[in-house]
C-alpha cells in the first residue's frame, strides 16, 4: 500500500505526451476506417485504452494537485512538465472526439480541455517570466505549451463550435512563428545538446495539426501549404532518424509519438479531401510508423511508472 501512495504521489506530467499521442493514434485508425479498407475495430480498442490511460493518469494527477497544489508551480519550472501540462489538456479536447461517435456529444469536455489549456498556457508563461533571464530559451517543447489550442478544431467542428475552434488555430498562430524563428536562430547561434535530439521531432506536430485545423475549418489554401510543408518534415525526420534516436531511452522519447499520430490524422484527412494516392500511401506508412513506436514508448512508460523510475527520471514534484 505505500508503494502505491509513492506512485499517484509522484505523478509525472510526462505521462500525457503519451495520452496525447493513443488518442491521436486511436482517432487516426478509426477516421481511416472511413476511407480505407481497414477494420474500424482496431480504432476503437486503441481509443478504449487511450481513455483509459488518459482517465487513469488525469485522475491521479488530479488528486496529486488537490493534495498539495504548490506542486504545480514547482513542476512548471521545469520545461518539459509544462508541456506534459498542456498535453493532459490536449488530451481533453481529444477525448471529447473519441466520445462522439458512442453518441456522447460532450461540449463540457471539450471546454474543459480548452480551458485546462489556457491554464497550462498561462503556468508557462509565468515560468519562463519567474527564470533568470540567462536560462530562457526556445525549445520545441514550447509547440505544446502555447500552440496546443491547435487541436481544438479536431473535436470543436464537430460539436458546433467553428468560430471559437477558428480563433483557438488563429491564436496557436502566433506563438508557432514566434517559437519557430526563435528556436531556428538560437540553434543556428549555439547548436542543440545531444540529450535534446528526440525533442526536435515535436516540430512535426504543429504542423500537422495547423493542416488538420484548416482542412477541418476549409481554409484550403492554409492546408495545402502546411500539408506540404508537413510532408517535407516528415521526410527530413525519416532520414535524420537514427541521430535522432541515438542515446539511451529517456522520457524525453515520447516526443516520437504525438508527431507521427499527427501525421497521421493528417494523411487520413487528406484522403477524405480527395487528395488521393499520395494520402493513401502516407496514411499506410503512418499507421506502419506510429502504431508499433507509441505502442512500444507507451509500453516503456507504463513499465518506468511502476517501478518509480519516470517521476525520479523527469524531475516529478511530489505531494
Amino acid at each position: 500500500m505505500r508503494r502505491k501512495t509513492k506512485l499517484w504521489r509522484s505523478t509525472p506530467p510526462s505521462v500525457f505526451p503519451v495520452s496525447l499521442s493513443l488518442l491521436g493514434l486511436g482517432l487516426g485508425w478509426r477516421n481511416a476506417a472511413e476511407v480505407l479498407p481497414i477494420a474500424r475495430e482496431v480504432g476503437d480498442l486503441l481509443l478504449a485504452f487511450a481513455t483509459a490511460f488518459y482517465v487513469y493518469f488525469f485522475a491521479l494527477y488530479l488528486r496529486k494537485v488537490l493534495v498539495r497544489p504548490r506542486v504545480l508551480l514547482e513542476e512548471v519550472t521545469v520545461p518539459a512538465a509544462r508541456a506534459g501540462l498542456s498535453a493532459a489538456a490536449m488530451s481533453m479536447m481529444l477525448l471529447a472526439a473519441a466520445l462522439m461517435p458512442f453518441g456522447l456529444h460532450f461540449s463540457e469536455v471539450w471546454w474543459c480541455g480548452v480551458v485546462l489549456q489556457i491554464a497550462a498556457s498561462g503556468l508557462g508563461a509565468y515560468a519562463i517570466w519567474r527564470d533568470p533571464p540567462g536560462k530562457r530559451q526556445f525549445t520545441t517543447l514550447q509547440y505544446l505549451t502555447f500552440v496546443g489550442p491547435v487541436v481544438g478544431p479536431i473535436a470543436g467542428i464537430p460539436l458546433g463550435h467553428i468560430w471559437e475552434s477558428y480563433a483557438l488555430t488563429i491564436a496557436a498562430l502566433v506563438p508557432y512563428v514566434v517559437i519557430t524563428f526563435g528556436f531556428a536562430f538560437q540553434n543556428i547561434l549555439h547548436g542543440l545538446p545531444r540529450s535534446q535530439r528526440p525533442t526536435l521531432t515535436i516540430f512535426l506536430a504543429p504542423n500537422c495539426l495547423f493542416a488538420t485545423s484548416f482542412g477541418l475549418l476549409g481554409v484550403d489554401w492554409a492546408f495545402d501549404f502546411f500539408y506540404v510543408v508537413a510532408g517535407a518534415i516528415s521526410l527530413l525526420l525519416i532520414l535524420a532518424g537514427p541521430w535522432l534516436a541515438r542515446g539511451a531511452w529517456s522520457p524525453l522519447w515520447a516526443a516520437f509519438t504525438f508527431p507521427s499520430a499527427a501525421f497521421l490524422l493528417l494523411q487520413v484527412l487528406a484522403v477524405h479531401k480527395g487528395i488521393g494516392l499520395p494520402a493513401v500511401i502516407g496514411t499506410y506508412a503512418a499507421m506502419a510508423v506510429s502504431t508499433p513506436l507509441v505502442l512500444f514508448v507507451t509500453y516503456r512508460f507504463i513499465m518506468s511508472w511502476v517501478t518509480g523510475e519516470l517521476a525520479e527520471g523527469s524531475g516529478a514534484a511530489r505531494a
